[in-house]
Formats: structure tokens, sequence, C-alpha cells
């Protein structure tokens, strides 16, 4: 959809290169769920680092001779840093952003040690792998994620990935939780689940900008007391994706493509946008049905 939108916004003609520009921005979320995970494994070595400078201090105090390693130390941190699968991933797509601008990693260090979380989790004498566990997710999901710091800093590295930081956010979150034992290995998702799934996005791509003016053809009767003009550019784009989804896709159920455009439209689009897609589908899927257009493979997809 945005590269869509973009090509609109661009007047481009160039598929092959807008396609690229697709393809390129979805590794790019792979290198942001991986640049988000190593946050985590730099912010340990940072403080690592830090409460060894102290302890050698030629005046260190009892408690910086001694520090307390637990954070240094917890559990799901260490799992992180031994994984095969992340360090390796990172160093085959060059994730050493943090080397780079550590000053990112020391403001969020210091966010939190500042946190009530951290201060609870370091009062604590022993923990368990849970305990562990649920506090670094804890960490991630209410200091780290939400800092504006780290929020600017994306922004101005990669445009693209203020879209896609929720939804990788929400995958470590996941992904943290599920982790069960100190000897497990953190194995990094891959991007895509087969080649059919890379194939989707191309097909999706291609065949929405390939037919769009056909595709439009198909909602322009559904919108009589609507100036075509006056409907938001970006509802136009959801409306032909969804048609390209009803007329050349036919292993996709209907109602699964009415929903995800749907949810698309209320996070992309105006604040009614929704209502009027909604309505203009399901009116056109009566149309289809009664014209026999409208064909699935499968069991349930109508």
């Amino acid at each position: 959809m945005q590269t869509i939108y973009a090509m609109h916004q661009h007047k481009s003609d160039d598929i092959e290169k807008e396609e690229k520009f697709l393809f390129q921005s979805i590794e790019n979320m792979q290198d942001l769920y991986l640049l988000m995970l190593s946050a985590l494994i730099e912010i340990q070595n940072k403080e690592e680092e830090y409460l060894d400078l102290v302890s050698k201090k030629h005046l260190a105090t009892k408690e910086e001779k001694n520090p307390s390693l637990k954070f240094t130390q917890n559990q799901l941190l260490q799992v992180l840093k031994s994984s095969e699968s992340l360090l390796g991933k990172m160093e085959v797509r060059r994730i050493n952003n943090w080397q780079v601008n550590d000053d990112v990693i020391l403001y969020l260090t210091e966010a939190i040690k500042e946190s009530d979380l951290y201060i609870a989790y370091m009062t604590k004498t022993e923990t368990t792998f849970k305990e562990d566990k649920f506090f670094i997710a804890d960490l991630f999901e209410k200091v780290i994620a939400p800092n504006e710091k780290l929020y600017n800093y994306l922004e101005d590295h990669k445009l693209t990935w203020l879209d896609d930081v929720p939804l990788i956010n929400t995958m470590i979150l996941k992904q943290i939780k599920k982790v069960n034992d100190i000897h497990e290995e953190f194995l990094v998702p891959r991007l895509y689940k087969d080649e059919d799934d890379k194939d989707f996005a191309k097909q999706l791509y291609r065949k929405t900008v390939l037919n769009e003016v056909e595709l439009s053809e198909k909602y322009i009767d559904k919108t009589p007391n609507w100036d075509t003009d006056r409907i938001a550019e970006m509802d136009t784009i959801i409306l032909k994706m969804a048609i390209c989804e009803f007329l050349k896709f036919p292993s996709i159920p209907v109602n699964v493509t009415i929903n995800e455009y749907l949810e698309i439209a209320k996070e992309y689009s105006t604040p009614k946008s929704s209502i009027f897609i909604n309505g203009i589908l399901d009116n056109l899927v009566k149309d289809l049905k009664k014209e026999e257009k409208l064909v699935k493979t499968g069991r349930g997809l109508l």
C-alpha cells in the first residue's frame, strides 16, 4: 500500500524500481528487529563495562568494589548474548549501529536504572529464569520501546521503520516470553514463511498496479454520492488492493481480505474511511457473487 501510494505521489511508472524499494523495505523490517534486540545486548555490555571501570577507581567505595551483578547476569540477556542465530544474523546484516551511536544506549541505560522496574528487580537477592525473563520483557515494553530518544534515532535513521516499530516490538515481546530455559537457543525468525509468501507480496503489488483502471471501475458505481476526486487517495488504493485480492487471489477468503483492509484503513486513512470502505466492499461482494465472478478455491472461502 505504501509503495503504491509513493508511486502516485512521485507520479512514477517505474514498476521495477518501486518493487525494488518494496522488498528493500521488507528487508529493513528484519534489520529493525535485529537492531532492537541488539540494544538489549549492548545495554548489558555497557553496564558491564561501567561496573568494571567503577570497581577499579582509586577511591572506590565498598559498593563500587563489589557491585551487584544481578542485571548484567540476567539469564534472559545471557540467552540473547549466546544466541548463534541472533549474533550470526547481526553480523551478516552488519547491525553495529550502537557501537557508532552509543549515546542512545547510554541514555537508555540511565532510563532503565531510574525505573521502578529496575529498582524493584535489583532489591531481590535471587530470581528464577522466569522472573528474569519477565523483567526484561517488562523493561523492553515499558522503558525501552517507548523511549523518545530511541524513537527519534529510528526516525532519523530510516523513515520506513516508524510504521514497522509496533509490529516488531510485539514480535520481540512474544518471542522473549516464549523462552523457557537459559540453554534454549534464541532463533531469528525467517523474513518470509516460504517462497510463496515472498511471491504473494510481489504479485499483490504488480497485479494492483497493472490493473488499477480495471479495479477502480469496480467501485466507481458503488459511490454515486461521491465525486471520485473527493475520495481520499489512500482509500482508493486500499479499495483497489482489496478488490485485487477478491478477483485475482482465489485462495484468500473474502472475510480475511475485508478485515485486513479495514484494519489498514483505521490505521492509515481518515476516521470514517473504514466505514466507507466496508460499505463498498460489502456491496461489491454481493454483486460479484450474483454475477458468479467471485471464484474462491477451498472450503469456507466465501
